[in-house]
């Protein structure tokens, strides 16, 4: 029964999942899940940060929280700094099956990348957060902390293409998705292969971050696993 919950949810994710979030769930384990995250805009501008989404065996019973670990190292308050765990059960203390599901903590997971300020925070919760260097150099130096992430933002593309064993996320260097990539972006913003000089009154407008971002995504859907819903047992 767990399990069939679970599916549902997870089929719930192909409509109402978050923009720039994608989950994918393992191959040998209906409870494991892996999943990118593409930050556009704010301090992890062009981050692209893989995580794992773990649902313990009595999730879907009252209290019992999942689990997501980022893969590389991220420097964010609501991540420990030594695990990579994100802060879902100080997020949500009193996890409540009936009210919060997978795409709670993707939401969750999206929102802790575009924090402006934690005044909305008490003393009590700010003192929970499981990276307080991170929480004071945020609070005290903002530009100091702009360049911790910043580094973080780098790393992540730079071990885009490790895959981890067993992850159903991938990233291939150097096949066949670069020449999609490359035609999809011909289609957006016109141009073409040849040399000669391009007429000047062909103008077709401003190429933006975000609509290159948004290529760049569909082409990365080409890399996974097709996201299908988990079959509920017999």
């Amino acid at each position: 029964m767990r399990d069939y919950k679970l599916g549902i949810e997870y089929k719930h994710l192909k409509q109402h999942c978050p923009g720039g979030v994608y989950l994918v769930p393992s191959v040998d384990d209906l409870r494991m899940f892996h999943g990118v995250i593409f930050v556009r805009r704010g301090a992890f501008t062009n981050g692209i940060f893989k995580f794992t989404l773990e649902c313990p065996p009595k999730y879907n019973d009252m209290g019992t929280h999942p689990r997501v670990k980022f893969a590389s190292y991220l420097y964010n308050p609501h991540v420990h700094p030594h695990t990579g765990e994100v802060d879902i059960s100080v997020a949500y203390p009193q996890w409540d099956s009936s009210k919060h599901f997978l795409v709670t903590v993707l939401t969750y997971l999206k929102r802790i990348f575009y924090v402006k300020d934690y005044k909305e925070l008490s003393e009590v919760e700010q003192r929970q957060l499981p990276n307080q260097q991170a929480l004071r150099l945020f609070q005290t130096d903002f530009e100091g902390y702009r360049r911790r992430v910043q580094e973080c933002v780098r790393e992540s593309q730079r071990s885009v293409y490790l895959n981890d064993p067993g992850c159903t996320i991938k990233f291939s260097d150097g096949d066949s998705r670069h020449e999609a990539l490359r035609n999809m972006m011909k289609e957006r913003f016109g141009g073409n292969d040849d040399d000669e000089e391009q007429n000047a009154d062909d103008v077709s407008g401003v190429v933006t971050r975000e609509e290159t971002l948004d290529i760049i995504e569909q082409v990365a859907r080409m890399s996974t696993t097709s996201p299908t819903s988990p079959e509920p047992p017999n």
